[in-house]
């Protein structure tokens, strides 16, 4: 459950367990690589690993920055609570805040959503055109993960700074219907869906995806919309591969289900 061990690539994904590592060390990249560009954590809370021939700075226990070495506890707790249970589709949100009283006045949040593909490998399970018949690949996968971190980098690097104190809460969103009505994950306490209130405007930017054969990882930043005044606008609009950043009003399937929460 270390995030030191988050860059290794399998050469397989033969199996669902396979899946959900990866699907979990490429969380842990993409909240190490978040955080640093962010300016979260000092940098002594970091490693330097390679993704590819991608440097990438991974977060670790740094017994001089306790918030680093809360979040690789949140991390491991999750990292269990996923491997006892299968959720079809789970959002995990890390929200920055500024004031510690008020943790539901946020003005940064991102947004990671897991979906279980079980009908069969889906290219983009949004897209009309479902593509059950095609069998995505190791190098497909690894090619889309290496593809999210790149636009992570981009996007983070073009983002104005946070306030200079923030604090940081991880909040798990699961769905009623496929999980056992007392199930409780480690670590976590049961919350209420309370309302959450945006300091400033809200701007929600779609980051990118990465499909395995059985899951599917989709990457959502919500910031403040004048952080990204100063932004290449190309950033929005280009990508490799034809993937662009997308700016959304909101996702619909993000909406309209019943969720329970745990914080």
């Amino acid at each position: 459950s270390n995030f030191q061990n988050a860059v290794v690539f399998p050469n397989k994904i033969s199996t669902e367990q396979q899946s959900l590592i990866l699907v979990k060390r490429l969380l842990a990249v993409a909240v190490s690589c978040i955080t640093y560009l962010r300016g979260i954590f000092p940098e002594s809370a970091y490693g330097t690993r390679y993704l590819d021939d991608l440097c990438v700075k991974i977060l670790r226990e740094d017994r001089n920055c306790p918030g680093s070495t809360q979040l690789v506890k949140w991390y491991a707790n999750f990292n269990m609570c996923t491997v006892l249970n299968r959720f079809h589709v789970f959002i995990l949100k890390i929200q920055v805040y500024t004031h510690p009283e008020d943790p539901q006045t946020i003005t940064e949040c991102y947004h990671f959503k897991f979906k279980y593909t079980h009908n069969g490998p889906l290219l983009d399970f949004s897209s009309k055109n479902k593509q059950n018949d095609s069998t995505i690949t190791c190098a497909d996968t690894k090619k889309a993960s290496v593809l999210l971190i790149r636009k992570i980098y981009v996007l983070m690097q073009n983002l104005g700074p946070l306030p200079n104190d923030v604090c940081l809460t991880m909040k798990l969103f699961y769905y009623d219907e496929v999980t056992p009505p007392d199930y409780q994950p480690p670590g976590f306490k049961e919350g209420e869906c309370e309302g959450m209130i945006f300091e400033g405007e809200p701007m929600h930017l779609n980051v990118g995806e990465v499909p395995t054969p059985f899951h599917m990882l989709k990457v959502k930043v919500t910031t403040e919309k004048q952080r990204m005044e100063n932004a290449d606008k190309s950033i929005l609009k280009q990508g490799d591969a034809n993937v662009p950043l997308q700016v959304l009003r909101l996702d619909k399937d993000d909406t309209g289900e019943q969720k329970k929460q745990h914080m």
